[in-house]
């Protein structure tokens, strides 16, 4: 096992806090190694990359030597997670959340070593508790206490309703802790309050308490919002190769090194470097891009994988070959002024959402004929600019072989 403060180098590397850090190094101190938890509610089936950031750092703790649970919350994900939310979360029933929980699990054990997880269900202990369980566990939080939270509060205080259920959530995330032992339990960052709720009640339960840590939110692919399906700036982790990697190269130089950081199976020490030679100007973020894209793809699709999509890449974009599109029987009629209208052809064959998207797709540069982007205000075009046998596209992705 590693110098104390070599693995301190390695823990904190891309955390966002560790409360309290000092008492974590006196851990590591003892020599023996720690029950690391990790707590995920499985509410959705498909994972992104943001939710593989406290994974990674789960599986540095495993490469270090210590013991990594992930709890699965059949339990808590019936009460459902209030952090960050403004109005009561939908519950799930038991067949959506068991049926999730096997797909969680599967994509998250492509980060974390199988052999060294163990996987809990909290609805083992959760679901099984009778009333004057219950009851215990809760005498030792005051509603005030609860109330510290800041969703809670906003929600106090804007009269937006809260249900009594939920605060039962970081009750139960805090049993969780006191049920596996844990000695740091991990989370992203509107998950701290539900972290130190978990080492209060260890401390009133007579245990050593748990050491919170938690991980940054990842931005998408825009570098703004956080990842998330709904705004579409996401890189699932059940993408295909080409997509994953496509994606990758989407994303702003400034968010390169947060993503090596966070998101690639690369070490802190290999990253630091990274960093250094994109703040000197040396690095190539187009490189480093392709380098990230590559890895990503290996990660999750297996060796190799990444190779396959840089050239698929390469041969559809940087060499501006053509995408296998495929084929679309079309009618190729002309207008009183002997014009195609483009616009139209492109909400007909559903590449635009409207013919007003289609005006908008052509002046953005984004319409191509064979892979040469159309002129700004081409919404008329003459016969002889697009034949039967031509390529029409919207985007990377979208297009037609017209036949």
């Amino acid at each position: 096992m590693l110098s104390v403060d070599e693995q301190m180098r390695i823990i904190t590397s891309g955390a966002a806090q560790i409360v309290p850090e000092a008492d974590l190094r006196k851990k590591l101190e003892k020599g023996e190694p720690l029950n690391i938890k990790l707590g995920v509610d499985p509410t959705s089936p498909d994972l992104h990359l943001g939710h593989a950031v406290p994974l990674r750092k789960m599986r540095q703790f495993q490469d270090l030597g210590h013991n990594v649970t992930l709890i699965i919350g059949n339990g808590t994900a019936l009460i459902g997670d209030p952090s960050g939310k403004n109005s009561t979360r939908p519950q799930l029933s038991q067949e959506q959340i068991e049926a999730n929980a096997e797909t969680y699990v599967s994509q998250a054990m492509k980060i974390l070593d199988p052999e060294k997880t163990t996987i809990v269900h909290n609805g083992d202990w959760i679901l099984s508790m009778d009333l004057a369980g219950l009851l215990q566990v809760c005498s030792k939080f005051t509603v005030a206490r609860i109330l510290e939270r800041d969703d809670f509060t906003k929600r106090y205080q804007s009269q937006t309703p809260i249900a009594l259920h939920e605060f039962l959530y970081p009750v139960m995330q805090a049993f969780d802790s006191v049920q596996i032992k844990a000695d740091v339990e991990m989370g992203g960052t509107d998950q701290l309050f539900n972290l130190l709720a978990g080492r209060e009640l260890m401390e009133k339960m007579g245990m050593e308490p748990q050491i919170a840590l938690t991980m940054p939110l990842l931005e998408g692919t825009d570098g703004v919002r956080k990842m998330s399906k709904s705004y579409g700036n996401y890189i699932g982790l059940t993408d295909a190769p080409k997509d994953m990697f496509g994606k990758t190269m989407s994303i702003p130089d400034e968010m390169i090194g947060k993503y090596y950081r966070l998101a690639s199976s690369l070490t802190p020490a290999e990253v630091d470097k990274i960093d250094a030679a994109l703040a000197d100007g040396s690095a190539d973020p187009y490189e480093l891009k392709r380098a990230l894209g590559r890895d990503l793809c290996d990660t999750y699709h297996g060796a190799g994988a990444g190779d396959e999509a840089q050239a698929e890449f390469d041969r559809v974009f940087k060499e501006g070959q053509l995408a296998d599109f495929p084929e679309k029987h079309v009618e190729l009629t002309v207008n009183d002024e002997g014009q195609i209208y483009l616009a139209g052809l492109l909400k007909d064959l559903g590449l635009s959402a409207s013919a007003g998207q289609a005006r908008r797709d052509i002046d953005g540069g984004g319409v191509k004929i064979n892979g040469k982007a159309v002129a700004p205000k081409s919404y008329n075009i003459d016969p002889s600019a697009l034949k039967l046998g031509d390529t029409l596209s919207v985007g990377k992705r979208k297009g037609f072989k017209l036949i």
